[in-house]
């Protein structure tokens, strides 16, 4: 029997704390630098944290706004970047996609799937 088994989460082989943290430093380079390199399945993980994130800055009145923000991101340049220049140029135009993902390479020594993820 699997008791106990999680089916949705995309690490499953990863504890809760790391696979926290992985997302949390993800988000953070991702808002600082507007695109990252990473794997393909850790982007295709954060890219609904950062649909959710620049929805909330949006939506919410700015205080809520950034206790949520700040629950993701580690610094506080990046919750400035994504308040200051990243979501107020998708407000009232968008809902979602946010991101491009476009493959690179595969990585010689494993052969995982590079990709680029990128905020539009």
């Amino acid at each position: 029997m699997r008791h106990r088994v999680r089916k949705n989460l995309k690490f499953n082989w990863k504890t809760f704390q790391h696979r926290k943290a992985m997302e949390r430093n993800l988000l953070t380079s991702l808002f600082l630098h507007k695109s990252i390199k990473t794997t393909e399945k850790k982007a295709a993980a954060i890219v609904p944290f950062v649909d959710r994130m620049i929805n909330v800055v949006n939506t919410k009145d700015e205080m809520n706004a950034i206790r949520y923000v700040m629950e993701y991101l580690f610094t506080k340049e990046s919750s400035v970047e994504l308040f200051k220049n990243v979501a107020p140029k998708f407000k009232g135009t968008r809902t979602s996609w946010f991101t491009r993902i476009t493959p690179i390479k595969y990585r010689d020594w494993d052969n995982a799937k590079l990709v680029l993820l990128e905020l539009l």
